[in-house]
């Protein structure tokens, strides 16, 4: 019933199929290499397809509808001209892959590393990102997060205009760049992630319609219609997504999928998309003696998505945390406006250390409504948690960095809350070092009204935050340069010392140091006026003992007295430290029990007790 699509090589020929149920002719017309256009076949299901021989990668090709109109593959592999144009030929097994010993990370023990593919480097492509990866082996990292890399207009994006889910975008180095990259980082042990995007599509260079209900009115979604996964033909629409997330993990070796806004797949049937995604890469785990992670973002707050099959769950592996960030940011910047005015509390803090997810079927202010259900059954390696995010930075009206809006000792501070939490840490490009460069939202459409309409959407987007300044010209070249990180962080002794720090940080973490805090079995006592908050294990890890976390938000040195049930206390870390350009913690390095310390300003402080 349901065929693969596309075009896939076999031999001396290649075999092109494509599905548009309602069309009466669909032809294939070539470029430039010598065969004739051919008509194709069609079953009863609405695919037509045809073997022709001749075809060789990087034979171009499109598709004729109704013997008018051409357009490209919805399946492409390739659109080296841009999204109006020809598809290509790609030969799937012409790369010789040397990750044959790479056996992958545990989800608990991935530190990630979130990368925008244009703006990591000055060339901004995936074998120049080639050249950075023993920066993160240096900084401790494990993982990496890769922005959405499918075919897009132009050369400058987010990712998330992406129009051809197959392709990979050309600008960046194509399916090979791709493939390098990932086995370079396998080579390496750093494992990838691939976020990708199936809630909607970008709208200029986007055919799907001329092809067949891939959309569907009884729906809709911020970006307009909603992808077609529940109505009539929904079926074939389902299996193009589907194989192509396989796509990605089996072609292109990649270890897990980012899942971009989860909440906008709206699918009412019985066998709801999500599960049927988890339970097809099951089948391909099986195949393959691997293990691939599903991470998925979503604004409901809901563990429906991670928990298991037998209780009606989607088995994915993983979710965002947003509250995590809001909960730090609102501490540390005192920024209460939009979605922000939900948080701003220790309490919240206290909260989002204890279990996750603040917003646990209790009332949003903001949002008008009760959101999310109780994660407390949930292992904490099920939730992914920043202080910096594409989305929380480029969504800025300026593409602020923390480092623009708080002190250097905060900064620190929130690198260690979140270091530290029982949570899968994600940093964002550049965090490591403070990179003062902004991340600002680009793009680089064709259809002047595209752009004025992107144009007046940021503007009104912002209005919420009630933030100052000139919003950045998303269209322009300059505002993507300005997002390049500059790699020059060894020339400033601030920047070069929060690397220092953060590098020493993750070191702890991957040996085992923060381990008693990672089941949240976990004491917090909050101090919501001296904005101080305390937070201390239950049980005792092995060699380690009980840990004592002090994390100070306030610009005020703070007092408290060690607890009495334990003789000693050994301190392991401290944000105001003097190698880190703190200074100094005034806190003792062994303590004795009830003995009071002096918790310096904007900064944490980490013991562990003596029965170690």
């Amino acid at each position: 019933m349901i065929k693969s699509t596309g075009a896939m090589l076999t031999g001396h020929s290649c075999l092109f199929t494509v599905w548009a149920p309602f069309r009466k002719t669909v032809d294939i017309e070539f470029e430039d290499s010598g065969l004739a256009t051919t008509p194709l076949k069609k079953d009863e299901f609405g695919y037509w397809s045809k073997e022709i021989p001749g075809v060789k990668a990087g034979t171009k090709y499109r598709f004729i509808l109704d013997g008018k109109a051409a357009y490209p593959d919805p399946s492409s592999k390739a659109q080296p001209d841009g999204v109006h144009s020809w598809s290509a030929v790609v030969d799937e097994h012409d790369y010789v892959w040397g990750d044959s010993e790479w056996e992958g990370i545990a989800l608990k023990d991935l530190i990630i590393y979130e990368l925008h593919i244009g703006t990591f480097t000055p060339e901004g492509t995936f074998e120049s990102a080639i050249s950075r990866l023993d920066h993160l082996l240096t900084l401790g990292v494990n993982a990496i997060e890769i922005m959405p890399i499918a075919q897009f207009p132009g050369g400058r994006n987010w990712g998330y205009d992406g129009v051809y889910p197959y392709a990979v975008q050309d600008t960046y180095g194509g399916s090979e760049g791709l493939k390098k990259l990932v086995d370079a980082c396998h080579q390496k042990n750093i494992a990838v992630i691939l976020d990708v995007v199936y809630n909607h599509m970008g709208p200029e260079g986007n055919y799907l319609a001329e092809y067949g209900p891939y959309f569907t009115g009884k729906h809709s979604t911020p970006w307009g219609k909603a992808l077609n996964f529940d109505d009539a033909y929904s079926d074939h629409v389902r299996a193009y997504f589907l194989r192509n997330a396989l796509m990605w993990l089996d072609d292109y070796h990649i270890d897990g999928l980012r899942l971009d806004a989860v909440h906008a797949i709206i699918d009412h049937g019985a066998y709801h998309f999500l599960k049927e995604l988890r339970q097809s890469i099951d089948e391909l785990q099986i195949k393959n003696r691997k293990r691939y992670f599903l991470i998925a973002e979503s604004e409901l707050n809901d563990v429906k998505i991670m928990e298991p099959y037998e209780k009606g769950g989607y088995g994915l592996d993983a979710q965002w945390t947003d509250d995590f960030h809001h909960a730090v940011h609102t501490l540390a910047t005192g920024e209460y406006n939009g979605y922000y005015q939900d948080y701003g509390k220790v309490e919240h803090l206290a909260k989002a250390f204890r279990q996750g997810f603040i917003y646990d079927g209790i009332y949003s202010p903001f949002r008008k409504r009760t959101v999310g259900s109780n994660p407390q059954a949930m292992a904490s390696s099920r939730f992914v948690v920043c202080i910096q995010n594409h989305d929380q930075v480029g969504n800025r009206m300026l593409g602020e960095r923390p480092v623009e809006l708080v002190s250097f000792e905060m900064l620190k501070l929130m690198a260690g809350t979140m270091l530290i939490s029982p949570y899968i840490p994600m940093l964002f490009m550049g965090e490591e070092y403070a990179e003062r460069h902004p991340f600002l939202y680009f793009i680089s459409h064709g259809d002047p009204d595209l752009v004025e309409a992107v144009r007046k959407g940021r503007s009104n987007e912002f209005k919420a935050f009630k933030w100052k300044g000139q919003v950045p010209d998303p269209q322009a070249e300059e505002t993507y340069n300005r997002s390049k990180l500059k790699w020059d962080f060894h020339q400033d002794p601030e920047q070069k010392a929060l690397f220092t720090y953060y590098q020493y940080m993750i070191s702890l973490r991957k040996q085992g140091m923060f381990s008693a805090f990672f089941e949240r079995h976990v004491d917090t006592e909050v101090h919501e006026q001296q904005k101080l908050l305390i937070v201390r294990s239950k049980d005792a890890s092995p060699g380690i003992g009980i840990l004592l976390l002090v994390l100070n938000f306030s610009k005020e040195t703070q007092h408290i007295n060690m607890p009495a049930f334990l003789e000693r206390w050994y301190k392991i870390c401290s944000s105001s430290d003097e190698r880190w350009r703190g200074k100094g913690c005034p806190g003792k390095t062994i303590l004795q029990k009830g003995e009071e310390i002096e918790v310096a300003p904007e900064s944490m402080v980490l013991y562990k007790s003596e029965n170690s």
